[in-house]
């Protein structure tokens, strides 16, 4: 059997297209306003992720205010992640081989060429750059500053417990050091007019230390239900929104909140909702009367369902 290839469907949505209720916007302008990171908890694919995206986009559309960068810097986090690796690296075995490696004239490399700023780093770095920042590390030329920046730390709570306990006093001065480079400093300022918004995403799969969480701005972001989530679905349709089409997604969204009942280990979220939508919308299917809705489920179940578990417990269901 021969595969077919169709379209390609981009499942990240635009920045226009995120739905963004009050309270969220509440959150992000309390974070903005008292100028303290702001961490989202919620199940994975409620979009905590995109709204950093969202916020980027909002914020270099201002008229008034500091001048945003249209994305943000984005910092992944790892299980072996440190503090000092969200304010740069530095390649200590690129530089020794460097150094017992012949250079040719005018060619030596320095200390400099090993450092790289990352997402934090480069934010800090670009809303105060100065004459020394040149000798002391590279900004490459999509960054070059000054600007503001969100910054997003993606899944904050992948790392060990010491990386919070040790970002305390960055994140209130926006400051670090570089120990390759004398402990040069990079610092935001007070005389700076460029603003650093944090965002910093957690899965909940750990708790995290109390003096961290007291010095940050706190959102649940909710599974959505209701007319929110018809909000969010229909605003990333292609095509006009018809009364057939709004009434086969009623019947999407009620077979949807039985799949989320039924599973055993991983709810679907808004995401996979999102992308079987659009997935059916590709194929023509949204605009047909008298749908078997269940059979629609049934042949997207890998983009559904993540387990092998989940997959019996939903066939059983959909096959009753």
């Amino acid at each position: 059997m021969a595969i077919k290839i169709k379209h390609t469907i981009n499942i990240r949505p635009k920045p226009t297209q995120y739905i963004m209720d009050a309270p969220l916007q509440r959150a992000v302008e309390t974070a903005l306003l008292f100028n303290q990171p702001l961490l989202l908890t919620g199940e994975p694919g409620t979009g905590k992720t995109q709204l950093a995206y969202k916020v980027a986009d909002e914020l270099s559309k201002q008229k008034e205010g500091p001048d945003f960068a249209t994305v943000p810097l984005r910092f992944n986090t790892k299980t072996t992640t440190t503090a000092r690796d969200l304010f740069y690296t530095y390649d200590a075995v690129g530089h020794f081989q460097a150094a017992n490696i012949k250079q040719g004239e005018g060619a030596k490399k320095t200390t400099r060429d090993f450092i790289e700023l990352q997402a934090l780093g480069k934010a800090i770095a670009l809303a105060n750059p100065q004459t020394g920042h040149a000798d002391k590390f590279r900004l490459e030329s999509e960054v070059q500053g000054p600007s503001s920046s969100v910054v997003l730390i993606d899944e904050i709570d992948k790392a060990p417990r010491d990386f919070t306990n040790d970002l305390l006093n960055e994140l209130e001065r926006y400051e670090f050091f570089i120990k390759e480079q004398d402990n040069y400093k990079v610092e935001l300022g007070k005389d700076s007019p460029h603003r650093i918004l944090i965002i910093m995403t957690s899965n909940s799969e750990k708790n995290l230390p109390d003096a961290f969480l007291r010095r940050c701005v706190f959102y649940h972001i909710p599974f959505p239900e209701g007319d929110k989530m018809r909000d969010i679905i229909e605003a990333q349709l292609e095509n006009a929104v018809t009364d057939q089409v709004r009434a086969n997604l009623d019947e999407i969204e009620q077979v949807f909140k039985e799949i989320r009942k039924q599973v055993v280990r991983k709810k679907p979220a808004t995401a996979e909702l999102v992308s079987f939508v659009r997935a059916l919308e590709m194929e023509g299917l949204l605009q047909q009367p008298k749908p078997d809705v269940k059979s629609w489920y049934k042949e997207n179940l890998a983009l559904l369902i993540k387990t092998k578990e989940d997959i019996n417990a939903i066939k059983r269901f959909l096959d009753g």
